[in-house]
């Protein structure tokens, strides 16, 4: 075992432990998720524009939203978005007017 695993965040213990896609710490039982290179990892848009936190960007396909009878129409702008690690390949946290927080795909946007 050549790969050194981080200690637990939350008592310290150097005994931690990697249960499929978490680490997991048998002292304290806390569970936490791996830490991935995002400092490697660049996040583009539909058309390969690199996306940063706090661009705005258009959404350029009609997105049915579970709950909302209209969803997301294409050309719609979302404003201050954020990168996160999401769900799936959900890459985007941010808001949409008259719909609110969720997450969006990278692909499905254009920057502004």
């Amino acid at each position: 075992m050549t790969e050194t695993l981080p200690p637990c965040p939350a008592c310290s213990s150097q005994y931690t432990y990697e249960m499929g896609a978490l680490l997991v710490c048998p002292e304290c039982a806390h569970e936490w998720e791996a830490a991935a290179d995002s400092a490697d990892t660049v996040i583009t848009d539909a058309v390969g524009n690199v996306l940063a936190d706090g661009d705005t960007v258009t959404v350029i396909k009609t997105l049915k939203v579970k709950g909302s009878p209209t969803g997301i129409k294409a050309g719609t702008k979302v404003r201050n978005i954020r990168l996160v690690n999401g769900v799936g390949d959900h890459d985007i946290d941010c808001k949409v007017d008259g719909i609110g927080a969720m997450q969006l795909k990278s692909s499905v946007v254009k920057k502004s």
